[in-house]
């Protein structure tokens, strides 16, 4: 695993038995699993409506790896990530989006990127901080940990649905969840 020393949850770059890279997100970090259920839900829903989001994967991670790792923070969170926790696939050479770089993006992809932060209540994409990869000519959106962020104060059980029992449908939708489980394996740089 290679840190990955940006933002605030501290990803780490991870080769799964698949020989496939991804950005591991972990379970123990300090914004804790909702926001990994936040990720998946947000972007399975952009994958849903078109949007381009690199593939998310269920990532099995063994707490003995941390025991071999120098640096006491890292450790602490790959041992406190033991179990199942969240890959993005790894986009090599992708560049972060910076709006006053250009070129702007295509107005009705703008547009769907911004009515899916209103759906999700995504209050982290902003001109500062857009989370947008340049990638093969193409913008995709990444890092929805911050969505959904009602539910990350929860604090108890909370009946979402209480308000619309009344105009409930009768069935139920069931949102995507990553296709794949994949098992990490500690690469040091």
């Amino acid at each position: 695993m290679t840190p990955l020393r940006e933002g605030g949850s501290l990803p780490g770059l991870v080769e799964a038995d698949d020989d496939g890279l991804y950005v591991l997100k972990f379970r123990g970090a300090g914004q804790g699993p909702k926001a990994l259920v936040a990720e998946v839900v947000a972007g399975e829903l952009a994958r849903a409506i078109g949007l381009p989001v690199p593939e998310l994967v269920l990532v099995e991670l063994d707490p003995a790896i941390g025991r071999a790792e120098p640096d006491p923070e890292i450790q602490d969170l790959l041992v406190a990530s033991g179990g199942t926790n969240l890959g993005v696939d790894f986009l090599p050479g992708a560049l972060p989006f910076s709006p006053a770089a250009g070129p702007p993006p295509d107005p009705e992809l703008a547009a769907a990127i911004v009515w899916l932060d209103a759906l999700v209540t995504n209050v982290d994409r902003t001109a500062q901080n857009p989370n947008l990869l340049w990638w093969h000519r193409r913008l995709w959106l990444i890092d929805h940990g911050a969505a959904l962020y009602w539910h990350h104060a929860a604090e108890q059980s909370v009946d979402a649905a209480a308000p619309f029992a009344a105009s409930a449908p009768t069935s139920c939708c069931r949102t995507p969840r990553p296709s794949t489980t994949r098992t990490a394996s500690w690469r040091r740089s």
